[in-house]
């Protein structure tokens, strides 16, 4: 068994829905969805619809990204009991930064603070 994570290997696509319906559940939108993905890694609404569609793995996602927002060091807190900025793994962080912006989506923050502007 290679040191890897399993969910580095699975696909982007098949999380992604999860996402938008946690925050729908929470009377947010696939909209806000997209909007903080895109600013966490850079894709554009379309090119993050076809890394959707495309069945891309986590690891992948986040290699093609164009650019990591330069503010997610600002992103800290706890997901899943562990706290993000200490994620030791450059791939599990980004993908524990994905799901702490998601996070606080559904627990309805204010946009303009998920997105530390």
């Amino acid at each position: 068994m290679s040191g890897k994570h399993r969910i580095f290997g699975m696909a982007f696509g098949r999380v992604y829905p999860l996402y938008v319906q946690k925050v729908e559940k929470k009377g947010r939108s696939k909209d806000d969805v997209d909007a903080v993905i895109t600013w966490l890694t850079g894709y554009s609404r379309e090119q993050l619809a076809e890394a959707v569609e495309s069945g891309i793995d986590f690891e992948t996602f986040f290699a093609q990204a164009p650019q990591m927002n330069p503010n997610t060091a600002l992103i800290k807190g706890v997901v899943c009991g562990v706290r993000v900025e200490n994620v030791e793994d450059p791939l599990m962080q980004k993908i524990r930064y994905m799901d702490k912006l998601v996070d606080e989506l559904a627990r309805g923050k204010k946009m303009a603070s998920i997105l530390r502007t």
